[in-house]
């Protein structure tokens, strides 16, 4: 056996090398780095040709041999021996099975020992193939505790994660630990708990929205996170107190006009001022903006709305509503002639009496597409804006959408089953209940232009007559031929009694005939939009071009999947409709 220097284009493959597949690009870049950074470290080993040439064959370092030439190396040391019987069959086999890669930790070593020995992480890295950053990394692994690497280098190895975190700590840190934690002779370490034990919040230089000022005078130092991903600011501190600390005072001095502090909930959300109404969209003149740190020590805004002052109250009816007797008194103060709670009882009513016409009474196509438009103008409807991202509706409406889709999400319907469908959509949306599900307006146009009005209960009980006011309750007496008694009790115990057998009392004002002066503002809006887009476009926009504001979400919890007839229309209602509008002639599928 003895060394040759040869050209290495002349060499020749063994057609018996046990190694056919190829290598990774990854693992030849790396060995063509180190022959181009120091050679060859172990010469190829060749035998002369068998059929008597006077060539050589490869019988191990097909990769150094190939590697070599794409380095244009002209000459290369090789290690000439005899032929084997087999072609060498034998021997590639036992130096490929036999061959172990290197420890991880024998390399983060190895790294370190290189540095040691004054070659700097640049050559390094080029010798290795490998990234400045990585060779950083490996670095920070080797000055993990002696005691803990010993444990690595036996396999027992922590997860990635659990491995960051211990390196990341500092040697004395790490030895307290281990002290605490370390595993009996023949063991497996509990990793997790030694990193739990290490681990430290982090707050990021990328989420600091203070500078270099505010940094020094509060002491922050950074720190480089070598395993955070390499295309962004991996900085972080430790220093929890002083970075919140920081972070505040630069929002005390960067508060916008109008703007406070405000202190977050246990779910990290704003608390905002009490009665103040959340600004989803862009903010008005008026509005205030609050400022906040989120669980993550970043500086997030909101924007809120408060409430109008109220004008200075003077006496009201109040007291006189507590007792429907004090109407027993001649000269007693006027009231208003429907009381807050028979408002509240005819918005019941009307909803009812609404979603009974949805259900049952005739309405054309035509008239039923134009209630469909007017029902999503309705105060109670929230939508998922794509435009801007906004959050305004609840997920019932799928069950409707459903009606008409396949499994496979592909349209497949017929007209009675749309009409179901939009009849069940509509008893969702519309309402007339007072409070946070009323549609306003739109409702009692809707139930105008279907006749809900002969669905409305009979409202002659003694509940909805105590919500009157003596006036109201004489005018209702004399309507069906009855003499008003002296004291108001008797005259609503003689409306109580006509009305249970002989005819059905319906108050004026629970009519669904809509105040003009509510249809004046409506139309006001509309034309208000066409201003707003003939401003911004010069008349000429399409009605995608128009920019509408919505009206903000209420914050409160739940508040957004609200709408009317939540508590009085089950999940199947859908299914009962169905059933009912079979007496109009539309089958349910």
């Amino acid at each position: 056996m003895h060394i040759l220097k040869l050209d290495p284009r002349a060499l020749k493959d063994n057609p018996d090398g046990a190694r056919r597949s190829k290598s990774s690009p990854q693992a030849d870049a790396l060995l063509l780095a180190t022959i181009k950074s120091v050679g060859i470290i172990q010469p190829p080993v060749v035998s002369p040709e068998s059929d008597g040439g006077n060539g050589f064959v490869i019988q191990a370092g097909h990769r150094r041999v190939r590697q070599a030439i794409t380095a244009g190396l002209e000459e290369i040391e090789v290690l000439v021996t005899d032929a084997a019987n087999d072609n060498g069959a034998m021997r590639s086999m036992i130096a490929n099975v036999a061959f172990e890669p290197l420890n991880p930790v024998d390399q983060w070593r190895g790294i370190e020992r290189l540095v040691a020995l004054d070659w700097t992480e640049e050559a390094v890295a080029v010798a290795l193939a490998l990234p400045v950053r990585q060779i950083r990394k490996l670095r920070l692994l080797a000055n993990v505790l002696p005691a803990m690497l010993d444990q690595m280098a036996r396999g027992d190895m922590p997860a990635e994660q659990q491995l960051r975190t211990i390196a990341a700590a500092a040697l004395d840190e790490q030895k307290e630990v281990w002290k605490a934690h370390k595993p009996k002779k023949g063991e497996t370490a509990s990793w997790w708990q030694i990193a739990n034990g290490l681990s430290k919040t982090r707050m990021y230089a990328r989420d600091a929205s203070f500078g270099d000022d505010l940094r020094q005078a509060y002491g922050i130092e950074w720190a480089e996170d070598l395993f955070g991903p390499a295309d962004q600011d991996n900085r972080y501190t430790t220093n929890v107190e002083a970075f919140l600390g920081a972070q505040q005072e630069w929002m005390t001095n960067n508060l916008p006009k109008k703007g406070a502090i405000v202190e977050v909930n246990n779910w990290g959300q704003p608390d905002l001022p009490k009665k103040a109404e959340r600004v989803y969209g862009k903010p008005g003149k008026g509005d205030h903006t609050g400022m906040y740190l989120d669980r993550e020590g970043k500086v997030q805004t909101v924007h809120y709305r408060m409430p109008d002052p109220k004008p200075a109250a003077g006496k009201t009816g109040a007291a006189a509503e507590g007792s429907t007797e004090a109407e027993d008194d001649v000269g007693s103060k006027s009231r208003p002639e429907v009381t807050q709670k028979g408002h509240d009882m005819i918005g019941d009513f009307r909803t009812d009496a609404l979603h009974e016409a949805l259900a049952r009474a005739p309405i054309e196509d035509d008239m039923l597409m134009a209630l469909l438009i007017i029902a999503f103008a309705g105060q109670n409807v929230r939508v998922d804006s794509g435009a801007n991202d906004q959050v305004f509706g609840p997920m019932r409406f799928k069950r409707h959408a459903a009606r008409l889709l396949t499994e496979d999400g592909r349209f497949s319907f017929d007209m009675e089953t749309v009409r179901i469908a939009a009849r069940s959509m509509l008893v969702d949306v519309l309402s007339c209940r007072r409070g946070m599900s009323n549609s306003g307006v739109v409702s009692r146009v809707a139930g105008e232009a279907i006749g809900a009005d002969g669905y409305l209960p009979n409202m002659g009980s003694e509940d909805f007559l105590a919500c009157l006011s003596r006036q109201a309750l004489e005018a209702a007496a004399r309507e069906v031929n009855i003499q008003p008694r002296p004291r108001v009790r008797e005259t609503r115990s003689a409306l109580v009694e006509h009305f249970k057998t002989d005819a059905c009392f319906v108050h004026p004002a629970a009519l669904f005939a809509p105040d003009p002066l509510d249809i004046a503002d409506l139309m006001r809006h509309a034309d208000d939009a066409v201003d707003a887009r003939d401003d911004d476009t010069g008349g000429d926009a399409t009605i995608g071009d128009v920019d509408v504001e919505d009206t903000p979400v209420s914050d409160e919890p739940g508040a957004s999947e609200q709408h009317s007839g939540e508590d009085d229309i089950p999940e199947d209602a859908s299914d009962e409709l169905a059933e009912e509008h079979s007496a109009y002639g539309i089958a349910a599928e």
